[in-house]
């Protein structure tokens, strides 16, 4: 499929022409006077150490990278932009005690990072507590939406349930049956209830469905790939592949080992990127798939300077792996995430929290994926495109199937019943993120 020329909303542009307008006016010696002074203090909160460095490392450095961008430009409203970078090593509760360090001692205005639900969940009871901002940036389960997170990762309808109904498409290979593996927390257990509603609804019996959990950190896979292979035996089959962290390097490994080939056994992965591929040998691997809504390999010219802007930082700053270094879709999301954010801030004309928040609603951005990516005007997640990948030799993928725009998230899945009929939207009358009516009414 092609890519569709991207769509422009006439209110975002009159948007950005005010913002623009506003970055002149807010930046630099000719920046009006502001009540705050000294640096405008950003949050980053990704493990550097531990099982999901393999992932989060990026993160950390595309943040840093997007921030140097906005300082060389002047910062926002006159004051330089300092990160401050913490490393909670892969330990849940430490996302937590950092968030609140983050917030409390450091008194950053916003905070970009963490990976797994499990983290996002640890932190989330302290940002709605000190009234903090987080933007979130990796694909998700759903089922959540707070008035203190923005989402700029997918969920399940902007990843999951359109790869899996790519599987049972005829290009994706017809599948009937399907093998859920994934690791033992809430994202991969809360996709897959999904997925297995979504299969149900669409006539695929529990008895075509197979399920597996791992510790993260797990790096013995040969039963399983055994397991896969004698299900597979049954029917056109396909894995869904939930696996966090550097698990992940051991189930391909295994893959590769016994064979597992991506015409007779597709697997398709939700949480394995460029960045995770850079580790592996990839030649047994080509043609199995990965569901995001970004690819370095796109070819459009926001993503050409996008990965030349990058390389140039990494050999700048001689960040490790030097020139093998790659772009994946949490990196895009975290720079969306930040240039939205920044955006916010010049609009509002300050950093404080509920004014800035109220300013990210409809905030749009010429993402690298060469669509217009706009904040939902109600439920803190991006509209985002949907693309369907294939492993090539290189470790890059090659889009095989992808939405004609983007779609807008749906936090609350109508595959589940007790979420069919909850609402998340922040805007008055409702103000609430998983309510079936709204908070407020008034009676005329």
């Amino acid at each position: 499929m092609s890519k569709t020329q991207t769509r422009t909303n006439p209110v975002a542009g009159l948007r950005r022409t005010a913002i623009a307008a506003g970055v002149m006016a807010a930046v630099g010696l000719g920046g009006p006077a502001v009540a705050d002074e000294g640096p405008i203090k950003v949050g980053i909160l990704h493990s550097l150490s531990g099982t999901m460095a393999i992932s989060e490392t990026s993160l950390r450095d595309v943040a840093l990278m997007t921030i140097q961008q906005i300082n060389e430009q002047g910062g926002l409203l006159g004051r330089e932009l300092e990160p401050v970078v913490m490393d909670p090593a892969s330990d849940w509760p430490r996302y937590a005690e950092q968030g609140r360090e983050l917030l409390e001692r450091h008194e950053v205005d916003v905070i970009f990072g963490s990976w797994t639900s499990v983290s996002r969940e640890a932190v989330l009871p302290v940002l709605e507590e000190l009234n903090g901002l987080m933007f979130y940036p990796v694909q998700y389960e759903g089922e959540e939406s707070s008035r203190n997170i923005f989402y700029t990762g997918a969920a399940p309808n902007q990843q999951t349930i359109p790869a899996v109904e790519y599987l049972m498409s005829p290009e994706g290979g017809g599948a009937e049956r399907f093998y859920l593996v994934g690791t033992d927390y809430v994202f991969p257990r809360t996709t897959n209830r999904i997925v297995r509603a979504f299969l149900n609804h669409h006539g695929v019996s529990d008895d075509d469905i197979e399920e597996v959990y791992f510790p993260f950190e797990h790096s013995d896979f040969q039963s399983l790939v055994g397991d896969i292979r004698s299900f597979a035996d049954g029917g056109p089959t396909a894995v869904i592949n939930t696996v966090n962290g550097d698990s992940n390097v051991a189930f391909y490994q295994e893959l590769a080992n016994q064979g597992i080939d991506a015409i007779d056994i597709p697997v398709m992965a939700t949480s394995v990127g460029e960045e995770e591929l850079r580790g592996m040998d990839t030649g047994p691997l080509v043609g199995h798939l990965a569901a995001w809504n970004y690819f370095m390999s796109i070819d459009t010219p926001e993503n050409e300077t996008f990965v030349s802007t990058w390389m140039d930082y990494v050999e700048a700053e001689g960040l490790s792996g030097g020139s093998d270094r790659v772009t994946n879709d949490p990196m895009e999301a975290t720079h969306i995430g930040i240039r939205m954010w920044a955006q916010a801030v010049l609009q509002a004309g300050t950093t404080d929290v509920d004014a800035v928040r109220q300013a990210v609603y409809g905030q749009c951005v010429d993402a690298p994926s060469g669509f217009e990516i706009c904040m939902d005007e109600e439920n803190h997640h991006l509209h985002k495109p949907v693309i369907i990948g294939e492993i090539q030799p290189d470790g890059q993928f090659a889009p095989v199937w992808e939405t004609d725009g983007p779609v807008r998230a749906e936090p609350w899945s109508e595959y589940l019943e007790d979420s069919r009929d909850k609402v998340a939207n922040w805007r008055y009358p409702w103000v609430c993120g998983d309510c079936t009516e709204p908070t407020y009414e008034l009676d005329f």
